[in-house]
C-alpha cells in the first residue's frame, strides 16, 4: 500500500466545488426528467465525472483532503499506526526566537 492520496484534491475549496458540480448534475438529471424528458439524463455522466466515478469516492476524497498533512501513517514490523502529524521543527524554531527587526541594533 502506498501513501498516495488517490481520491484527495489539491485543496478543500476545489474538492467542494467538484462535489457541488457532481451532486448538482446528478440531482438535476433526475429532477429535470419530467420537464426535459430523457435528455436530462445527459447530466448524469457529467455528475459522475465530477465525482470521479461515484459519490462514495468523493466522500472518501473529502476525508483525505481534510486530513492531508494532519495525519501521519507509520509502519514498523508489519504494524501500522495513524497518528497526528507533528508540525515542522523549522517553523517552531523560528517562532521561539525573537525577530532581528524588533531588537534594537
Amino acid at each position: 500500500m502506498t501513501d498516495r492520496q488517490g481520491f484527495a484534491s489539491t485543496s478543500l475549496p476545489r474538492h467542494l466545488l467538484r462535489g457541488a458540480t457532481g451532486f448538482g448534475a446528478l440531482i438535476g438529471s433526475f429532477a429535470l426528467l419530467p420537464v426535459l424528458g430523457l435528455g436530462s439524463l445527459l447530466l448524469a455522466p457529467i455528475g459522475l465525472i465530477a465525482l470521479r466515478g461515484c459519490p462514495a469516492c468523493w466522500a472518501i476524497g473529502l476525508v483525505q483532503t481534510i486530513s492531508m498533512g494532519r495525519l501521519e501513517r507509520s509502519c514498523k514490523d508489519g504494524i501500522c499506526e495513524l497518528t497526528v502529524a507533528r508540525p515542522a521543527r523549522s517553523h517552531e524554531h523560528r517562532e521561539s526566537q525573537p525577530s532581528d527587526s524588533l531588537t534594537p541594533g
